[in-house]
């Protein structure tokens, strides 16, 4: 998962994604456009749709940090081996 700010209007779910060095503006699935920063990014979900009553501040959205990915695989050793009947 990407680092994204998440807020819940009653308009629907408006998040700005880290895409990159880049930042998406999206409400629901659908992306406003791409921004250089987060409160570029903030300004223009503000002004598309002042009736969501979204914080003019990030401090107020819910941060959701980047998850590391995982690249551990499991040794063979680490493998369940099922007895199969006939």
């Amino acid at each position: 998962m990407l680092a994204q700010y998440v807020y819940p209007s009653t308009l629907g779910l408006f998040r700005i994604i880290r895409h990159g060095r880049r930042w998406r503006a999206l409400r629901e699935g659908a992306e406003l456009g791409r921004f250089e920063c987060e409160q570029s990014a903030l300004h223009a979900l503000r002004d598309e749709y002042p009736r969501a009553r979204l914080p003019a501040r990030l401090e107020r959205w819910r941060f959701l940090p980047q998850l590391a990915l995982v690249h551990a695989r499991a040794s063979d050793a680490d493998e369940l081996h099922w007895q199969l009947e006939a």
